[in-house]
Formats: structure tokens, C-alpha cells, sequence
């Protein structure tokens, strides 16, 4: 509606489900000006999408739910044209749409690339990488975390490359009060430096591993060791990482052809022991070699302590790993002061509060 009455521009609305505009035929007063595309079955969403650009000559196309490989093609197709283009797609993260075959695409997509032993060197990287395809169908990706919290990437094209290399920038965090004051406690992005992990390539830490050829209980003490928030998985449904081991690797496994096929990465172990996996997991999530990170976390905590004695108030501090966050615990501990986690990973994060004993 602000697109169309306020900023005066073409607006098509592709209704799939009267979900945007209303039920029934006639349109709800709550789209302005806007028009909207009625679609006969959610399996033609994407031919009215392609029909909304080449019949209504719009500005702006608002698409909900783009969920298949020819809606993300009609996207594509779509922005290409030069048509502005906001949609939704299913997932709770960035990592989330990174590792789906099938919405990838809106990212750029995900192809393997060989790399020459100098550039690998030169780079510091495994010879087969993974790197973005082609430039992201949008310019922005907007994660609603909760209902008054949203993380912003941008621009997107930069955020992917830097996702695939292996470090992953935090997001600009935008909150809105219950005064309505839209605040933003994360003014520019912040890249946090980690080794390249030996694999295929990263996009991202992610939840579950689907350890192939590997110790499953080597896999699971590591993780408890380690604090991680990690799954362990039978099958590659889910997963978003793959451990195995060099012999295995050679032979090309339909597991591991499947693996590659879907972009995930592939961390290649030297041996099935439990130091090799439990080192792999730390390069994965960048536990015991992120000395500026941990210095950078800590720094922050230490600062937060400093103002809750001051203040005697709550102070919630930027998001964390596992790992970082039980150091920072472990120095509020020391500061006799109270802390615990709160929010949902990749956002969770420690609020540090007065100590039972000192006044509220």
C-alpha cells in the first residue's frame, strides 16, 4: 500500500491463497491501490508470476511463499527484468537457504569450484571450494526473528561470498520498542576471523553433521566436550555438514556423490579418532582458533560487567557461540554477578543481571 498510493508505483500483487489480499474476489482496502493476481492453484504460481511482468508492465511485484525450483527461476526471470521483487521463502536463517538445493538459487546459487594448487595456496584453501554461481535474485534479506525483531544481510551478494569462504557476518539487528522506536544495536557488520576448516567449503556452522564412515560416539563425545549445538544425524536429511574419511572420499559413495550434488560441505578426516574429529569440529566452529573473536567477546563482556555494577541494570551483550559464551559466563562468575543465556542460535546471547545479593 505505501509502494502504491504513497510512492505512486505500479504494484501486482501475486495472491496465491488469497493470502495477502484477502479472501474472495473482491480486494481487502488494506492494499491501496495495489492489484492484485488471483492464482487458480499454488502449483501455476509461478506462470502468473511470469504473466504479472509480461501483461501488467509493473514496478513492483509482491510474491509470498516462494517455495520451488520454478518459482526461484520465475524470481530470477523477474529481477533480471529490472522488476523490484519482494517475496518470502521458508527458512529461519540465512545458513537455512544457503544449504537448500532448491532455494539456493535465490542466493545465486552454489557450484564447486577446483581451484589450481597456487590459487589454493594463495588463498589458503582446500583445492574444491564452493562459490557463488551467479548474483543473488534480491539485493536484501530480511530474517524476522521474532515479531519485533528482524536481522538485515546487505548487500546480500557480499554477505553470501563472505559465508562461503567460512566466516559469517553478524547481521544488522533492527528492534522495535513497545513505544514503537525502531532501534538498531548493530551498526555495521562485523566479520569474525576463523581458519578455513579442511573441506569442500563452509557455508555456514551448521546444526546437523552426518558423520559417513566415521566413529558416531567419537562424534558425540566431541561435541559434549566442546559444548556445541550440534546434531548428530543418520542420513543426510537435515544435515548441513558431512564428516568422513580420506579412503572414503577417494571411492565416491552415493552418500558423498549426494552430499556434493546438494552443496554441502565435506570435511575430510585423516583418521577415525577422536582427537581428529573433535579438531575438526573446532575448525568447523571456530572454537580454539579465534583468539581475536575471544578476545573481542570477552572485551565486551568485561565492559557489561562494568556497567551493571554501575548501574545495577541488566545489559544483554552481542550474540555468541557456545564456546564463547561459557567464557563469558565463567568471567561474570568471577565478578560475582549473574548471567544466563537467552534467544535461539545463531542470535542467542547472555544477559548479565546484578548479583541475588545487591539491590535491583
Amino acid at each position: 500500500r505505501l509502494l502504491a498510493d504513497e510512492l505512486r508505483k505500479r504494484v501486482v500483487i501475486v495472491d496465491t491463497s488469497n493470502e495477502i489480499g484477502g479472501d474472495g474476489d473482491i480486494p481487502h482496502p488494506g492494499i491501496g491501490r495495489a492489484r492484485r493476481m488471483q492464482v487458480k492453484t499454488p502449483l501455476l504460481q509461478h506462470a502468473v508470476m511470469i504473466e504479472a511482468v509480461e501483461n501488467h508492465m509493473p514496478e513492483v511485484i509482491v510474491i509470498d511463499e516462494i517455495g520451488t525450483e520454478l518459482e526461484a527461476a520465475a524470481a530470477r526471470t523477474i529481477a533480471e527484468r529490472g522488476v523490484q521483487l519482494i517475496a518470502t521463502a521458508h527458512g529461519q536463517t540465512l545458513e537455512n537457504l544457503l544449504v537448500n538445493p532448491t532455494l539456493n538459487d535465490l542466493l545465486g546459487g552454489i557450484q564447486s569450484v577446483t581451484l589450481s594448487d597456487e590459487e589454493a595456496r594463495r588463498r589458503g584453501t582446500q583445492k574444491s571450494v564452493l562459490e557463488r554461481k551467479a548474483p543473488p535474485t534480491f539485493d536484501v534479506l530480511v530474517e524476522i526473528q521474532d515479531r519485533d525483531r528482524v536481522a538485515i544481510h546487505m548487500p546480500l551478494a557480499d554477505v553470501v561470498d563472505t559465508a562461503l569462504r567460512g566466516p559469517m557476518q553478524t547481521p544488522k539487528i533492527r528492534v522495535r520498542t513497545r513505544e514503537g522506536r525502531v532501534i538498531s544495536n548493530v551498526d555495521a557488520p562485523v566479520v569474525v576471523a576463523s581458519e578455513p576448516a579442511p573441506a569442500t567449503g563452509s557455508p555456514a556452522k551448521p546444526l546437523g553433521i552426518f558423520p559417513y564412515g566415521v566413529s558416531r560416539h567419537h562424534v558425540e563425545q566431541s561435541i559434549k566436550e566442546l559444548d556445541l549445538p550440534v546434531r548428530v544425524l543418520g542420513n543426510l536429511d537435515g544435515a548441513g555438514a558431512v564428516l568422513t574419511l580420506k579412503n572414503h572420499y577417494r571411492r565416491r559413495p552415493d552418500s558423498l556423490r549426494q552430499a556434493e550434488s546438494r552443496g554441502l560441505p565435506i570435511h575430510i578426516l585423516k583418521s577415525n579418532s577422536a582427537s581428529q574429529v573433535r579438531d575438526a569440529l573446532s575448525r568447523i566452529y571456530g572454537v580454539d582458533k579465534q583468539d581475536e573473536a575471544t578476545t573481542r567477546a570477552l572485551a565486551e563482556a568485561a565492559a557489561a560487567i562494568r556497567q551493571v555494577k554501575t548501574t545495577l541494570r541488566p545489559v544483554e551483550i552481542s550474540p555468541q557461540n557456545a564456546y564463547l559464551r561459557r567464557l563469558q559466563h565463567q568471567l561474570v562468575a568471577e565478578n560475582e554477578l549473574s548471567a544466563r543465556s537467552t534467544g535461539k542460535e545463531p542470535q542467542r546471547r547472555l544477559r548479565i543481571t546484578p548479583s541475588p545479593e545487591e539491590p535491583a
